[in-house]
């Protein structure tokens, strides 16, 4: 009779624990402040901030700087000093703002952890649900504990998709809109809740087939890549490449429709 196969213990385990207490302390920090009268600053003409996004920035930032003070951070609201640690937390407080700016009730906290340029842990916490999303590398993907898993669906007449319009639609090169009306013919349907975040976990736990965005930040995505992974789904950049931290542009699906998808929004159509 041989000895079982040693199974190395998980590195991130106390770095997860910490960052689901920072995430359920700011989506405690959103319901209670969900139905009160707020103050809203404008980053743009479109692009929202409320004091609920600083207080729940502060309330991760604090809870994590605290148990590892080594680390830096990346923050949607704050510019904080960078060491040059390996281990980088990307963090968006508030995700969905513009909903929660209406009382819509489809918001989420979103916490990665980067380490050496390769995200190792993801968590989402939609305090509206009750629902924690939890990722690590290696280790799968969980919602409430629970594992979960993308879709078997293989065809895109019968996906559900989901995408995004950029903050700066006036602006923008590409408004998404022509890839918008394309899709529309080729799908099931298709969705735009406001929540990147959450789009990306919907798409792991098998709610979404499919999801793409043309312009997002770091924050708004570092946590749902590593969860589509861990789940067995597919990320790749618009071109159908790898993505890293910064990539704007991605397509996220179940990895059974991705080459549907990439055809279809190929940067080489006309942009509208």
């Amino acid at each position: 009779m041989t000895d079982s196969p040693h199974i190395p213990e998980n590195p991130w385990g106390q770095h997860l624990e910490m960052a689901v207490r920072a995430a359920r302390a700011a989506g405690d920090i959103q319901i209670k402040a969900f139905d009160k009268t707020r103050r809203i600053d404008y980053k743009g003409a479109t692009n929202l901030v409320t004091e609920v996004d600083r207080a729940c920035e502060e309330a991760i930032f604090t809870r994590l700087s605290t148990a590892f003070p080594s680390h830096d951070f990346l923050l949607e609201e704050t510019q904080t000093s960078r060491s040059g640690s390996p281990h980088l937390w990307v963090v968006d407080p508030l995700d969905g703002t513009t909903n929660y700016t209406h009382r819509y009730p489809h918001f989420c906290c979103s916490i990665a952890l980067v380490v050496e340029g390769r995200t190792v842990l993801g968590v989402v916490f939609d305090p509206v649900r009750d629902e924690l999303f939890t990722a690590l590398r290696l280790r799968g993907a969980f919602l409430n504990g629970r594992p979960i898993r993308t879709s078997d669906e293989d065809r895109l007449i019968r996906s559900l998709v989901a995408t995004g319009f950029p903050d700066d639609i006036g602006r923008a090169r590409d408004k998404n809109l022509r890839k918008f009306a394309r899709l529309l013919h080729c799908v099931r349907s298709v969705r735009r809740s406001g929540s990147a975040a959450l789009d990306l976990c919907y798409v792991a736990a098998g709610r979404l087939d499919g999801y793409w965005i043309l312009k997002l930040a770091p924050w708004d995505t570092a946590a749902g890549i590593i969860l589509v992974e861990e789940a067995g789904g597919c990320v790749t950049s618009l071109h159908g490449g790898p993505t890293h931290l910064h990539t704007k542009a991605l397509v996220a699906s179940n990895g059974r429709i991705q080459e549907s998808l990439l055809a279809l929004l190929s940067p080489k159509t006309r942009s509208a």
